[in-house]
């Protein structure tokens, strides 16, 4: 059948709009980690784009020290790969400081940002400009199986010390029957194992620089807490500890393998979801253990949404993160996987909620360990420097990660604590002349 002129045009004008409107579509590309939460972001992040048909997300999901590397890499040289970047209190104010990050000068009335903790915004700002948005915040807790307490008849203080928690493991570690008496982070990096050994190390004394940003890790400090750290692990750890990290103990714990673990306090509810965890209603919580101080043991962390200045798509780059930061949100994972399982720690209104309150046992712990952690005074000793579980200057991630490495190796048993702690002050030392701290 032959078409008509009419016809010919119209179908040409329609195919011409369609192509206009693709043309049109604004791509958002996310840099992630693969952390569990933001898995359910993205999953979730389809009804984002059923509402925006103009904006199409483009997801990069990656291992923790492969995002820090890739981020920090592709933010220095304006890459301009990614127009939404997954950062932390350590990044968002030194990356707003050099004006790589776009600020959000201008939140929507809506988003009710004075809901959002202070001392999480504070966090990610820079002389008063806020940098990112957090999805999550988070401290540290110390998870027990409650069931297997009970059993060996023990009782887990409300506040243990680390001598406690090495007697406790002691009484529970059953690795006949597949279960470790203490989980800890052994896998090597500036936010993996370090970011849980120096709060230990905080609790001993320790510090990682003087006044003077003169290395202090060979210090009687640093060698109880690290070897305390160690120990635990050697004699009650899991098989090949020194290359577990976040998610690898996670996911041990939530299979049943972990008596203990000392972690982020985010890992609640993931442990809480019968979908992903095997102890739903055997975990008890308690706050985090101290050496001889109770002051800088336990860190404040966000996981914090950013707009890189390289964006060429800042407006819907912006919109995506006031989404998914949202109050909105957090209610679309309730209703997908039950209140207990939202992303925790950044807004009051979370933490008045009673149906999350009646959901989660462990929410009054996680907001007291949030508003004590003090990023400015987390050492007993004076230091120059803010932040708990790292040193908030941009050589650490190269530093931290070197000295994690050292660490890794205590904890498999190539290198003794002495040696390690000379090789980290060495290294340390190295790199804060060649930076210009030191002459």
């Amino acid at each position: 059948m032959k078409r008509t002129l009419g016809a010919v045009f119209a179908a040409g004008l329609a195919a011409a709009l369609m192509s206009s409107a693709a043309v049109a579509q604004t791509t958002v590309t996310i840099a992630t980690v693969n952390n569990s939460d933001m898995v359910v972001m993205q999953e979730l992040s389809k009804k984002f784009e059923e509402a925006n048909p103009d904006i199409k997300l483009n997801w990069t999901i990656l291992e923790e020290n492969t995002l820090r590397q890739r981020l920090t890499t592709d933010i220095a040289t304006g890459g301009g790969q990614f127009d939404i970047l997954t950062i932390g209190l350590f990044e968002a104010p030194m990356w707003g400081e050099r004006g790589w990050l776009v600020p959000f000068d201008t939140v929507p009335a809506d988003y009710d940002l004075n809901d959002v903790f202070k001392s999480v915004r504070d966090g990610l700002s820079h002389d008063g400009k806020l940098y990112a948005l957090p999805f999550y915040a988070e401290s540290q807790m110390t998870f027990y199986r409650s069931d297997l307490f009970e059993a060996a008849g023990v009782t887990m203080p409300e506040q243990p010390t680390w001598a406690d928690i090495d007697q406790l493991a002691a009484k529970v570690h059953d690795p006949d029957k597949g279960v470790y008496g203490m989980c800890l982070r052994g896998k090597p990096g500036w936010g993996e194992n370090m970011g849980q050994i120096t709060p230990v190390a905080n609790s001993f004394g320790a510090r990682w620089f003087d006044m003077n940003w003169e290395p202090q890790l060979e210090t009687p400090e640093w060698k109880e807490a690290l070897t305390t750290y160690v120990d635990l692990l050697k004699k009650y750890g899991p098989p090949g500890a020194a290359s577990n990290g976040y998610n690898e103990n996670l996911a041990l714990f939530a299979d049943g393998k972990c008596a203990m673990w000392i972690d982020a306090t985010v890992s609640a509810g993931f442990l809480s979801d019968p979908k992903q965890s095997k102890v739903v209603g055997k975990v008890g919580y308690a706050l985090p253990p101290y050496g001889k101080f109770n002051k800088g043991n336990h860190y404040l962390w966000s996981w914090a949404l950013a707009v890189p200045v390289s964006s060429k798509s800042q407006e819907a780059a912006q919109k995506f993160i006031y989404w998914a930061t949202s109050k909105d949100y957090i209610k679309l994972v309730a209703e997908r996987s039950g209140w207990a399982t939202v992303p925790p720690g950044t807004r009051t209104s979370t933490y008045e909620n009673a149906e999350y309150l009646s959901a989660a046992p462990f929410a009054k712990l996680t907001l007291q360990t949030i508003e004590t952690a003090n990023p400015t005074d987390a050492t007993q000793e004076k230091v120059p420097y803010v932040g708990i579980s790292y040193v908030g200057i941009p050589e650490f991630q190269s530093i931290g990660t070197t000295v994690g490495q050292e660490f890794a190796a205590v904890i498999a048993g190539s290198k003794t604590v002495d040696e390690a702690l000379a090789a980290a002050q060495a290294s340390t030392k190295r790199a804060m002349q060649q930076a210009g701290y030191l002459n």
